[in-house]
């Protein structure tokens, strides 16, 4: 492996957390294969990567559909090379206590997070134990620990944590460490939208969140992708079945 040039493939990486962990991952030396839903919104990243002399590709599917997972994976594969780190990334909120939360926010949003982290962890797997080296990196969050009007997204991202445990113990014999990463505020589209929701200016809702950070400032996307490169590489090998929280603290 050490001649040939890695191949990741990140999902939701058109834009905040994915974009940064795609950015960081290239600057890392690998190949990238930058997934969101639609190809187009992929574009831009892959495209920035290309300008920084990188290789990259930029690919639309639907996390939570089995037959649009496959067929991604086989083409990162058939142009990029075999995929070896996958970070899952992609992720929806459908915020909403829980009387008033409908059965398709309670849906989307577990098919996005676990059942998208499951199909393209099962597809991306037989190339990593193939290669007796990979490295998953799935993203949880503080709101796993129970969070005001998420019970969709919180019970989403503990399963995250369940799941990487497991996997850790299943990979762990061919060669495949499997962690999570679980940031606490971080200024992203969705942390806007979060604050639109309660109906707060996203600056002021930034200088509260702050105050109950122990660093005293939110979060970066770059904050997170620079743990994800970490457990990304070929140092990181001892380190599997963790769940490392990014938020400023030991909890935001």
């Amino acid at each position: 492996m050490a001649e040939q040039q890695r191949v990741a493939i990140v999902t939701g990486a058109a834009r905040g957390i994915g974009a940064a962990t795609a950015l960081r991952l290239a600057a890392d030396g690998l190949a990238v294969a930058v997934l969101d839903l639609a190809e187009t919104d992929a574009k831009g990243t892959a495209d920035a990567i290309v300008a920084a002399g990188g290789r990259a590709l930029a690919i639309g599917a639907d996390v939570s559909d089995a037959a649009q997972v496959t067929a991604a994976v086989d083409r990162v594969a058939a142009e990029l090379g075999p995929p070896v780190v996958l970070v899952n990334n992609a992720g929806v909120i459908r915020d909403n206590l829980l009387f008033k939360m409908t059965d398709a926010d309670w849906d989307t949003v577990l098919g996005v997070h676990l059942r998208g982290a499951f199909l393209m962890t099962r597809a991306a797997q037989a190339h990593m134990t193939a290669a007796k080296w990979g490295r998953i990196v799935n993203l949880s969050s503080t709101s796993a620990l129970g969070n005001r009007g998420q019970v969709n997204y919180a019970a989403a991202k503990a399963g995250m944590q369940g799941f990487t445990k497991t996997l850790a113990l299943e990979l762990g014999p061919f060669g495949v460490t499997a962690n999570a990463v679980a940031p606490g505020f971080i200024v992203t589209d969705m942390t806007a939208a979060t604050a639109a929701r309660v109906k707060v200016p996203f600056d002021v809702y930034q200088e509260k969140a702050a105050e109950q950070i122990p660093v005293r400032r939110v979060g970066r996307p770059e904050d997170v992708a620079h743990t994800i490169s970490f457990l990304a590489s070929e140092g990181a090998g001892f380190v599997s079945g963790q769940v490392i929280y990014v938020a400023g603290g030991p909890r935001d």
